[in-house]
Formats: structure tokens, sequence, C-alpha cells
């Protein structure tokens, strides 16, 4: 059962890009992987459960074609779900534009409330938790959690007021307007939120950048030079959490689980274990599941 089928089944809903039975509104789900939520339909109240689609930024289906599936089934307001907790310009901000354009493009009527980064949501961060006690309960000596890296400049032309991001060393330390879209500032919300819930002391964990590509800087430290450099600090056992994805993917299962563990084991580390990704969690259909319904809710803001 996939992640859309199941989150389906806690709304009482289609998962089929179908016609609901009233199809006025629907919530659907868009990118890396599926559903809906955040926000509010300002007060209107859905005559019935929504349809659960899913559409995906750089695959299939793709936005176009579930825009268009959805026009044809006559979905009036959709609530658009980002699977990005975190927001970046090169992901959450590329996916929500591309399918505002294809809405305007193909359905202009439609009514599309989006759901914001949610890298602090309290729901969220358990069902982290949740999804990692089996892993954190296991002999262990650290924890590295490994985010996706970007571009710095990223952040700099993020950043409107163009007078914060990485314009002192303790930028995301200091409260900001900027933070609302400064990937850096929301991973390290994540990452100290977890281990604040999980009970992991500061001096148990670090947070690294992965994927870089060369030829401009990236948010550092990075993934494979801190995993060669771990063994030499009596780092002998340990773990890798990736909360910037939601379900895993290449960079988890690939660069982490081949590369990454050959990188540290070739170091003099002993035991690897990757933590999997929410996937398709309970605890993970759940926050999904509850968000849709905040927005179903006649009258929630």
């Amino acid at each position: 059962m996939s992640v859309r089928e199941k989150l389906a089944a806690v709304l009482g809903c289609d998962s089929r890009a179908k016609p609901p039975a009233e199809p006025e509104s629907a919530a659907t789900a868009n990118a890396p992987i599926e559903t809906p939520s955040n926000g509010s339909p300002g007060g209107f109240a859905l005559p019935s459960p929504p349809t659960v689609y899913l559409a995906m930024r750089y695959g299939k289906p793709s936005i176009a074609s579930v825009v268009a599936q959805m026009a044809a089934d006559g979905v009036g307001h959709v609530l658009l779900f980002p699977q990005y907790p975190h927001y970046a310009m090169s992901s959450w901000e590329t996916l929500v534009v591309e399918v505002y354009a294809q809405a305007a493009r193909l359905a202009p009527q439609m009514r599309i409330d989006c759901v914001q980064p949610f890298y602090k949501d309290d729901d969220y961060l358990a069902a982290l938790v949740e999804s990692a006690k089996p892993y954190l309960a296991q002999p262990h000596d650290h924890l590295l959690i490994s985010f996706h890296g970007i571009p710095e400049r990223h952040l700099r032309e993020a950043d409107k007021s163009r007078a914060h991001c990485l314009c002192a060393k303790d930028c995301c330390e200091v409260d900001s307007p900027a933070h609302a879209t400064c990937y850096r500032a929301q991973v390290l919300g994540t990452a100290r939120g977890f281990a604040a819930r999980a009970g992991i002391a500061p001096e148990r964990y670090s947070i690294t950048f992965q994927s870089r590509l060369v030829g401009e800087p990236w948010l550092s430290p990075y993934t494979d030079e801190t995993l060669a450099q771990l063994p030499a600090r009596g780092i002998k056992r340990l773990l890798v959490l990736s909360p910037a994805f939601v379900t895993d993917c290449l960079e988890t299962l690939e660069e982490l689980m081949v590369a990454g563990q050959k990188t540290f084991l070739d170091a003099g580390g002993e035991c690897f274990q990757q933590i999997p990704c929410l996937n398709d969690q309970p605890a993970y259909i759940d926050f999904l599941a509850n968000r849709a319904r905040q927005w179903m809710r006649p009258g929630t803001a």
C-alpha cells in the first residue's frame, strides 16, 4: 500500500484520480511524494472526503498532467501539500511555482491552498522521533543528522533583506523574518527540535550537508568529509538520519547507505546504521491526515 493509498484510507476517501462525489473541492498531494494539508479553506466546508492526487516535480505523473486531471474531474478547491519539510529555492519553491503556473494555464478558476514548510511542526517532529526510536535504542556512539546541501548563494538570494543570511557567523541563531525562506535556519530547527524531543545531548549528534557539487561553496560541514573524520574521534558506532527527505531515495539508499557507509568503515568505523526516512510510517501518515482534517474543518485558520 502506497503512502497515498494509506492516507486516503485514514481519511476515508479515494486515492485514485477520479471525481469525488461532490467535485467542488478536493485535497491534493504534490511533489516528492503525496498528500494534503495545512492552511484552511477560509471557512469553506468540504461536502465530502477529498480525493488524494499525487504529482511529481521531476517524474511521472507530472504536475501538468495531474492538474489537467483535476480540472477534468471538476475539482475547484485544492490543498497542495509539498513533501519537502524545509524551504529551498531548488525544491519547495520550484514545486509550488510550477503547480500555480500549471493551474493558471489549465484551470484558472481552481483555488489552491498551500502547506508551508513544516520543519518545526510538533507532529512532524514527533513522527521523526517515533520512527527513529528503535534505532536510537541500539548501542551507538553518535548520531549524524545529514541534510541535503544547497549552494550558499541560494541562501543569500532567498534573503529578501540581503542583510541577514550568512552576513554573520551566528545568523541562524538570531531571529529574523529571513528565516521564513532560509533553508539552513530551518534544517537546524528540525535537527535541534528532533534532538530535544528524543533526549539527545548536543555532544551526541552532529549536523552535516550532503550531495554537494563542485564549482562553488555549498553549506558545510560536508557529510562525506565528516564520515571520514569521525572514527579518529573515537566514534565507531554511528547512526545516520536524513530528515530533509520524507522518503528514501538515491541520496539515502546509495549516497549514504552505500558510499557513506564505505567511507566510514574504511576510515576505521565499525558499525554504520542508516535510520530509514519516514516513508509510510503510521506516525507520518497520521501527521498528513491530521493536517488534511484541519484544512477540511470549517472556519479553521
